[in-house]
């Protein structure tokens, strides 16, 4: 990407299977409420808002791929714990049309394309996925590792599940078994049983190797 205009990044996400959701009204309300925390959430990363474009879509622009891709894991956690799945493609984008601060649509540039392509290619089991078009090798590097964190995902129990993500706020192991009421030892478990070291391990190579690019870019 040769042009003036400055490289950021744009996340993408849909819904998986939301035609076959019972309560509808619910997974509407489950779905703006997850969007609408990200927005309200202190976030001058974000250049233009997420942005529900079709029923179950939405997408939005940041000023670089770490704090897209996080945003991605917060809004995956939230869902999930309505029973929701969902997926997403982080891409790195050029707006060579004036930047809409009101609204993720109506802009126009290279790599969102791209992006768009790849959140249409509905591969099961894929929820986290990356779109590099300067970089397909960095890509491909950091879609193995997506796979690998969807499978982990996957695996959890609710339980576990809600003490990952906790743990992965900065909460230690004793003040989480002190808020669940239970012993260290409980947590303990359940930090094994949910692979959270191979899980931290992946997140933290992803996300240097997307702070590399965002570096270079």
């Amino acid at each position: 990407m040769t042009s003036q205009a400055p490289v950021c990044a744009i996340l993408m996400g849909d819904l998986v299977n939301s035609e076959a959701f019972e309560d509808t009204a619910g997974l509407h309300a489950a779905f703006n409420a997850a969007v609408a925390r990200q927005n309200a959430a202190p976030r001058p990363a974000l250049l233009s808002p997420l942005t529900i474009t079709l029923g179950d879509e939405f997408q939005g622009l940041y000023r670089a791929l770490g704090p897209a891709t996080l945003a991605a894991r917060d809004i995956r956690f939230d869902l999930l714990d309505q029973g929701i799945d969902c997926r997403f493609v982080i891409g790195s984008v050029r707006i060579d049309t004036p930047l809409n601060p009101n609204r993720a649509w109506n802009m126009m540039g290279p790599g969102l394309s791209e992006a768009r392509d790849l959140l249409n290619e509905k591969t099961a089991g894929l929820t986290y996925r990356f779109s590099l078009p300067d970089q397909p090798g960095t890509a491909q590097l950091l879609n193995a590792l997506g796979a690998g964190l969807s499978v982990i995902e996957r695996s959890w129990t609710a339980t576990q599940r809600r003490d990952i993500r906790a743990l992965l706020d900065g909460a230690t192991p004793e003040a989480l078994a002190k808020t669940r009421d239970v012993s260290l030892r409980a947590i303990y478990k359940s930090r094994k049983g949910g692979e959270y070291d191979a899980y931290l391990y992946q997140w933290t190579a992803v996300l240097d190797a997307l702070a590399a690019h965002d570096r270079s870019a």
